[in-house]
């Protein structure tokens, strides 16, 4: 399923879906939630064959915004239990002239990490742009509103290994 993940919680098996990581998130960054989702979709397979602990995922990301911040913490509790750094400067300035920018995930499980890290494309420069940009107008920020839905709609559907290439390291 393209909106859903599986993670294990002492041997169970417990399913997050975009929708229920949006609930918890709030709702203002649903771009970001689908990249926390992907990557862990294109990263988990090479860590394991079934669903990997959630509790024994470690996460280093160059990352920073909240909706991807809440998928990992929602899915594997890493947040909260100190097993997430976020640093910048793995990753390139911008997506677009300097990939992969913030989108580089490194997932540690049993001894494994494995790497996601987004395919030229997906982020579109009029988003990054205005992402950047300090003082938007009502009209920008609107606009900018627009784009965080776009990027879920437009991504959600499509397979997570085509947004992200993931590798063993």
């Amino acid at each position: 399923m393209s909106d859903a993940i599986t993670v294990a919680e002492n041997g169970t098996h417990l399913t997050f879906t975009f929708a229920s990581i949006m609930e918890y998130h709030g709702g203002g960054f649903p771009g970001g939630v689908v990249h926390g989702l992907k990557a862990m979709q294109a990263a988990f397979p090479l860590l394991s064959d079934t669903p990997p602990e959630r509790r024994e995922i470690s996460i280093v990301t160059a990352f920073t915004g909240p909706g991807g911040r809440d998928a990992l913490e929602m899915v594997t509790r890493a947040l909260t239990e100190g097993r997430l750094i976020v640093d910048r400067s793995l990753g390139g300035k911008d997506v677009i002239t300097d990939l992969p920018g913030p989108y580089l995930f490194r997932f540690s499980y049993r001894g494994k990490t494995a790497e996601a890290t987004i395919t030229p494309g997906h982020v579109r420069e009029e988003f990054v742009t205005l992402g950047a940009k300090k003082d938007k107008s009502p009209a920008e920020t609107a606009r900018h509103e627009e784009l965080k839905r776009e990027m879920a709609e437009r991504l959600l559907p499509l397979p997570a290994t085509e947004i992200y290439r993931a590798k063993l390291i």
